[in-house]
């Protein structure tokens, strides 16, 4: 449903990667050589399965599209029965190593069988349980731009339908190696977010920050999960030739940074987001939002928000500015 319209854009996930098992070395040699060094297969060619679950309409059929693109051998809707069978199949195969596959509430009564399934299925082939989820809100709209029934049926409302699929799904939710709230991501940022995290698990800095600037009188950004109160700096809204322009004006930037304390925050601030977020990243977080507030989110924040964003990239960062209520 999500491949088919576009979310709207903002920014939240907690991804846990498994150590890949590494096979035993040999203790055969031949007499008068040294025995041969075991050589570590590559993360590629180590047996990984992924599970894709989740809300409906939460955008499952992108998630495994995208593995799809990373190479991974897919497959939508597998019966619970078979997933030992397909597992058993990924992990004797020469060819087919790295696996993914979607499990959802179209399993009917089946699925309660799954929490013990992927118990015995852990055992043979290291496993991640991505589950995915979003708002009522969002998945209310979803269902009604798409004009789809839910799964469970048309005699009942989307919104009760919703609700018994949350609770149909909570055992499951509470197994997951990593959930992501894709309300917060638009279609493409979604595929891009799920590319990088698992595009041969290079991505130590794969966080996903978003830097937001807005205005206190229209209210702290929901989303947010760090604010920063940039009130405190002298307010171009007092400067005649200033008070159309924005925060991205190069006058304005000028204006703002010509302040010792702007240029001490900005650096004090980067300084400790580059110190926080290799936490974050440890802690299982895929994604954070870094919010920056002045009275009406037109000039100190937005420069506020655009100078810490280029400090955060050329650290290595992933990165996207939203600037909420800047004028247009």
């Amino acid at each position: 449903m999500i491949g088919a319209t576009p979310m709207q854009p903002a920014c939240g996930a907690t991804i846990q990667c498994m150590t890949p098992r590494k096979p035993p070395a040999s203790r055969k040699h031949i007499k008068g050589k040294k025995p041969a060094r075991a050589v570590p297969r590559a993360a590629s060619q180590t047996p990984e399965l992924v599970i894709i679950t989740g809300m409906s309409g939460s955008g499952k059929a992108s998630v495994l599209k995208a593995f799809e693109d990373l190479g991974y051998y897919c497959v939508d809707n597998l019966p619970v029965e078979l997933i030992p069978r397909f597992a058993e199949m990924a992990v004797q195969s020469t060819e087919i190593r790295r696996t993914a596959l979607v499990v959802d509430v179209r399993e009917g009564s089946k699925l309660e069988q799954f929490p013990g399934i992927l118990s015995a299925v852990r055992r043979m082939i290291p496993t991640k349980v991505a589950f995915l989820e979003a708002s009522d809100a969002v998945l209310l709209r979803r269902f009604s731009e798409t004009r789809r029934p839910h799964p469970l049926g048309n005699d009942t409302p989307v919104n009760a339908s919703l609700k018994a699929e949350r609770r149909h799904l909570a055992s499951i939710r509470a197994l997951a190696d990593f959930v992501i709230d894709t309300s917060k991501f638009n279609v493409h940022e979604l595929r891009a977010h799920i590319t990088a995290r698992f595009r041969e698990q290079t991505a130590e800095k794969s966080i996903l920050i978003s830097c937001v600037s807005f205005g206190f009188r229209h209210g702290v950004p929901a989303e947010a999960d760090l604010v920063f109160d940039v009130r405190f700096l002298p307010n171009p809204h007092f400067v005649p030739e200033f008070r159309p322009l924005t925060g991205l004006d190069p006058r304005v930037v000028k204006y703002i940074r010509s302040f010792p304390q702007s240029r001490e925050f900005i650096s004090r601030i980067s300084d400790l987001l580059i110190y926080l977020l290799p936490h974050y990243i440890n802690e299982g977080k895929s994604y954070l939002t870094v919010s920056f507030g002045c009275t009406g989110g037109q000039h100190r924040s937005v420069m506020i928000a655009e100078e810490v964003g280029k400090r955060l990239h050329k650290a290595g960062y992933r990165l996207k500015t939203v600037h909420r209520d800047m004028p247009r």
